[in-house]
């Protein structure tokens, strides 16, 4: 177990933790929350032995081993998957061992390392490799392309498969969100719930925490204090708290009274949609939840704009790409007026940033008209505009530039709502975090007073309490928005409906989140080499002659999967049978004697590789077995 007993830790002269005592105890699973520069990271560095306690103790069992996420990637020649592969230190260290082994001539050695390498499942590592690339949204295609091939958002995926990969004891994540869409999200979370050491997670999406951990370890005020449940559990338990506090209640007051009046107001149109059924149920919640949030830093709202002309802006068979030859979206038609309230969903690369920018008007359209009201003014947000910042000038510089009218005690009144104070609204961007960066922007967006605002990932480096006030901005808002977000409580809480990004198209979506999650298994399914997904409906009124012809038809295309299936299906008996002599031999002590040396070294060779063609014939089986099923699921 980890255990903390009067713990204190400082960075500088700065005080974050003092006096902080508990107990994490093997395989649990805990969300590490606070303002960001509450000592989070530096609580970290000192699971990691980076950095040693002030005062107190922070002790852990000596053989654990520990896996965290690289901030660094260098540009390697190795392959994704080789350098996933090199997560596993246990394995590449046996690896090394075999190899040294076979060099010196040395069977019985060779044999023990084997069997070694097949006790942790080393003989599976690649494919498991695989399956987590594949799932952090990698094509098969790319897994044989060197690191140095990857841009850095994708360097990062590629440092978090390569931890999660680890035979850990305590698994440390910091952000690991941050660089990922919400499908990769979505099998995150399913990947951690199956984890089996001990999960230490700082994450700002309260979705991902409520579905992943157990325990909440919440640092606020020099002070570590352990919560039993989830985040809204949490949440809860704060909220009791705070409610004690008489200089408190009536801002608290407040803030239910906003959120009450607002599910009020939602209420009557929740019978329209499937998804609104979902936001209201969502928005119930709020009212619990908003207390625990009183005495946040960040009280801002987007002021009602001097015009909502009808509609704000519209695409009608447009084609969105860089070039004629890069057609990224086709046929598009999208008309957005005040009160749209749309979420894109899709895979990554998909499109959805592509149709944003097309939106916005920094992507020229290939074919199409984009239509744009006079004076529409649009509040876009990406992880660009926070690159285009001027590094050397401060957050008040910016205000300023934007607004010249405005005073030096205005800009700083206003900068205080987006948790600027004293002299932070001074310091140069160059100085400040992501987050900060991402604060500025928003900032400098509500200043504009737009009509309809492009969102794309607004929450990455934000932490959980501007979060929280993003949402509630963004439900007052009486323009338009576009929100691509991985934050599903942001998404839950601000979209009224869907739009899914695929197959060079976008679509309306008549379902919710969940229904994406199902939606992502069945293109899972569909999606192969030689399938295209089959996106209609299978009409009831078919009778069943012709019910039996589609599925001959289905059959008769599925039939020459089923022969290479056979043929592989047929080589892993054949080699399994092989494997089986081999190892009854290998179970005789007599072959291990020095006149039967280059007999056994022969007979271990064999048995390496058998398994290796067993799972490689046995993966090509798999895989066209789905294939046939995904087929056959089409009748």
């Amino acid at each position: 177990m980890i255990t903390a007993n009067n713990l204190g830790l400082d960075r500088g002269t700065k005080n974050l933790i003092s006096g902080s005592s508990f107990t994490i105890h093997p395989n649990h699973k805990v969300g590490l929350v606070g303002a960001n520069g509450c000592g989070k990271s530096s609580l970290f560095a000192a699971l990691l032995g980076e950095l040693q306690p002030d005062t107190g103790d922070l002790s852990m069992p000596s053989s654990w081993s520990i896996a965290t996420v690289k901030q660094d990637t260098p540009a390697l020649e190795q392959s994704a998957l080789d350098y996933v592969m090199d997560g596993d230190k246990e394995f590449r260290k046996l690896e090394e061992k075999l190899e040294q082994a076979r060099q010196d001539d040395n069977g019985s050695l060779e044999a023990t390392i084997i069997n070694q390498i097949d006790a942790i499942n080393g003989y599976s590592l690649p494919a498991r490799a695989g399956e987590l690339l594949h799932g952090l949204g990698f094509l098969q295609s790319q897994l044989v392309n060197p690191v140095k091939a990857f841009s850095g958002g994708w360097r990062m995926r590629l440092n978090l498969a390569q931890a999660l990969i680890s035979r850990a004891d305590l698994l440390l994540l910091d952000e690991p969100t941050n660089h990922l869409d919400l499908d990769a999200v979505i099998w995150l979370q399913r990947w951690l719930k199956r984890f089996t050491g001990t999960l230490v997670l700082i994450s700002h999406d309260r979705d991902f925490l409520d579905d992943v951990i157990g325990q909440i370890l919440h640092i606020e005020h020099q002070q570590a204090k352990l919560y039993a449940g989830n985040y809204t559990a949490f949440e809860r338990q704060r909220a009791e708290h705070l409610a004690q506090q008489d200089a408190q209640y009536q801002k608290q007051q407040k803030e239910v009274a906003h959120l009450t009046s607002f599910v009020d107001r939602f209420r009557a149109k929740a019978s329209k949609a499937k998804q609104a059924q979902s936001r209201l149920k969502r928005l119930q919640k709020l009212p619990d939840l908003a207390p625990a949030h009183v005495d946040s830093q960040f009280t801002f709202n987007f002021e009602t704009p001097e015009s909502l002309p009808y509609p704000l802006l519209s695409l009608t068979d447009s084609e969105c790409g860089y070039s004629p030859e890069a057609i990224i979206l086709s046929s598009v038609n999208m008309t957005l007026v005040p009160g749209s309230r749309i979420g894109l969903l899709g895979r990554n690369g998909a499109g959805k940033s592509t149709l944003i920018k097309s939106l916005a008007g920094e992507l020229a359209l290939m074919q199409g008209e984009r239509y744009c009201a006079q004076e529409l003014k649009v509040g876009y947000f990406s992880q660009h505009q926070l690159e285009q910042l001027h590094m050397a000038s401060s957050a008040i510089d910016h205000i300023l530039r934007a607004k010249p009218e405005k005073t030096l005690l205005e800009a700083r009144s206003f900068l205080g709502r987006f948790g600027f104070s004293g002299d932070q609204a001074l310091d140069s961007v160059g100085t400040m975090s992501g987050g900060e960066k991402a604060r500025l922007v928003l900032a400098l967006i509500v200043l504009e007073k737009p009509q309809l605002l492009l969102l794309d990932e607004p929450t990455n480096h934000l932490d959980l309490e501007m979060r929280q006030a993003l949402v509630l901005a963004l439900q007052d808002f009486e323009g338009a928005i576009i929100l691509i977000a991985h934050d599903r409580f942001l998404l839950e809480s601000c979209v009224d409906e869907f739009y899914i990004v695929a197959n060079n198209t976008v679509k309306d979506f008549s379902g919710d989140i969940d229904d994406y999650q199902q939606w992502l298994n069945d293109e899972k399914k569909l999606t192969f080499k030689n399938a295209k997904v089959n996106s209609g409906f299978v009409d009831s009124g078919v009778d069943k002659k012709q019910q039996r012809r589609e599925q001959a038809e289905l059959r008769k295309k599925a039939a020459p999967l089923k022969k290479q299936a056979d043929k592989f299906e047929k080589l892993v008996t054949k080699y399994q049978v092989e494997l089986d002599e081999v190892e009854s031999v290998l179970a005789d002590p007599d072959i291990y004697q020095a006149e039967h040396k280059a007999r056994l070294s022969e007979l271990i060779k064999k048995q390496a590789n058998l398994k290796s063609e067993i799972e490689e014939n046995e993966m090509q089986w798999l895989d066209l077995e789905e294939q046939i099923e995904a087929v056959m699921s089409q009748e």
